[in-house]
């Protein structure tokens, strides 16, 4: 098996593959550029297993270079274009990549990121996009076992960690997510997530296997131009994190336009509150709304909701995918009964073997009783899963392990609000205070103390916000998740209050 063949060989040679930009690209034209690329890559002389390193935004030249460096039974490593040039250094050298593939409006922009590396560019493809000649692709198969690609998680809780992702991984993965959506060929999705991301590779992964088009926006940091594509493109498709649609639902017109064609929707990276989710269902009830669950270290999907339990289940992230069995495991690693709190964790065939180079990090995570998610949960009376937060988010106040997931919901029943993010504050006497973050809808007026009254009539007093603090926007990571170690830093910061509340 060699994945490479496994995602892009379905596709019909005239059907579109990519819209990026004002091109259109069909399946024959991304074939011949990763076969043009990979001839590139074959004079470098590299062994099997050898690190290539892809930077850029997505692109036609980003999907062609990622098929291409798996076709040869090299190992790609994504980069995020969003970081500093010692940042793409730093993990370059962490891994040990032999070259890098490297948009070349990136390598304008930033010539000393690679420098230490074999460069190849979207250059070597002109000739061949111009001529119409398919160059030789020739068959290969690769041990399913081994690593296809090395994925820098999101460090949202910590450093980011290189994890090993097989091709056996990918292609599991990949049928699984393709089952459950039912996706077709005659699908379009409207991409704003990197490839870097494990949430949009699998965008990547499943369109591609299924023939599909993947139309390529890479403009989210202005949503409504986002909304305007998703209607001009028609777009069946439309995945995001929570972040996303809490801007398209309270900062743009998507709620607003008709959007006929929209029949899926996938929702992950992050619990999206239920009021958000109920919003959602009312915007686009054509569309058929799937909120999943994920990590990287699980190559991406591990748990999805059908549509058809959203209302029943409201804010549950549902059961494992086919072939991933999950369990919420208690502090004695037997799993809880119903209504019992505990650990996520995850078994199946789409689970990563490890981190690259890091074996205490893999011994701690993948566990003899499975992936370790770092996800607190309960279970109901259905075996329908309840994420109450992340182990590390918990805000510890008055003695009390406080979800910051139910104080953000708390603040989202007000429409004001675009987001929020609820952060420990270290307090001499509460131990932590809780201070939140929320950034407002366009033309809408708040006070901080409404935010604080409207958290004080559905939660308990311990959970109340001490403080609340108005933003412009909130930080977000290169994946598009709330960047809390970035807020807390600005509490540290002693940022000036919009507002304080005493408790």
């Amino acid at each position: 098996m060699n994945i490479s063949d496994f995602l892009s060989n379905t596709g019909a040679a005239d059907d579109v593959a990519i819209v990026d930009g004002q091109r259109r690209y069909t399946y024959a034209e991304l074939r011949a550029a990763a076969a043009t690329l990979a001839g590139s890559v074959s004079t470098l002389d590299l062994a099997p297993g050898a690190r290539i390193a892809i930077l850029g935004p997505n692109s036609f030249f980003w999907v062609a270079s990622y098929l291409a460096i798996m076709k040869l039974g090299m190992v790609a490593v994504p980069l995020s274009d969003k970081g500093t040039s010692a940042d793409v250094r730093r993990s370059i050298s962490a891994v040990d990549c032999s070259a890098a593939m490297v948009d070349r409006r990136h390598l304008r922009h930033d010539p000393a990121a690679v420098d230490s590396v074999t460069v190849i560019t979207d250059d070597v493809l002109q000739d061949v996009l111009d001529s119409g000649r398919t160059p030789y692709w020739p068959e290969t198969t690769t041990e399913p076992d081994s690593d296809a690609v090395l994925l820098f998680t999101s460090g949202t809780t910590g450093a980011p960690k290189a994890v090993r992702v097989t091709h056996r991984n990918i292609a599991a993965n990949t049928e699984s997510i393709i089952s459950y959506l039912g996706l077709q060929r005659t699908d379009r999705a409207l991409v704003i997530l990197p490839f870097f991301y494990c949430y949009g590779a699998s965008l990547l992964h499943t369109h591609l296997r299924v023939g599909a088009t993947l139309v390529l926006c890479n403009s989210f940091a202005f949503p409504e131009t986002t909304a305007k594509l998703l209607e001009e493109q028609e777009c069946t498709v439309f995945a995001g994190v929570p972040s996303s649609f809490q801007l398209m639902l309270r900062a743009t017109s998507f709620a607003q336009r008709a959007t006929p064609s929209l029949r899926i929707i996938q929702q992950a990276g992050g619990k999206l509150p239920p009021v958000m989710i109920e919003e959602l269902l009312a915007a686009k009830p054509h569309a058929e709304l799937f909120v999943m669950y994920g990590q990287t270290e699980a190559t991406a999907r591990l748990s999805y909701l059908p549509p058809a339990m959203l209302t029943e289940k409201l804010g549950s992230i549902g059961k494992g995918i086919p072939g991933v069995e999950l369990r919420v495991l208690g502090p004695d690693l037997e799993p809880v009964q119903a209504g019992g709190k505990g650990e996520i964790y995850a078994r199946g065939p789409s689970i990563s073997p490890g981190y690259y180079g890091d074996p205490d990090g893999t011994s701690d995570k993948f566990t003899p009783h499975g992936l370790r998610t770092g996800d607190v949960a309960v279970v109901d009376e259905d075996g329908y899963v309840f994420i109450v937060d992340r182990r590390d988010d918990f805000i510890k106040s008055w003695g009390y392990r406080v979800s910051s997931q139910e104080v953000e919901a708390a603040a989202l029943r007000m429409p004001q609000l675009v987001s929020a993010a609820a952060i420990g504050v270290p307090d001499d006497v509460a131990g932590e205070a809780i201070t939140l973050f929320v950034t407002v809808a366009p033309g809408s007026e708040i006070t901080t103390d409404a935010v604080v009254a409207a958290c004080r009539r559905s939660l308990p007093k311990h959970m109340v916000p001490k403080s609340v603090v108005v933003i412009d926007g909130m930080p977000l990571n290169a994946s598009g998740k709330i960047a809390k170690t970035r807020l807390r830093d600005l509490a540290a910061a002693r940022v000036p209050l919009a507002s304080a509340h005493p408790g």
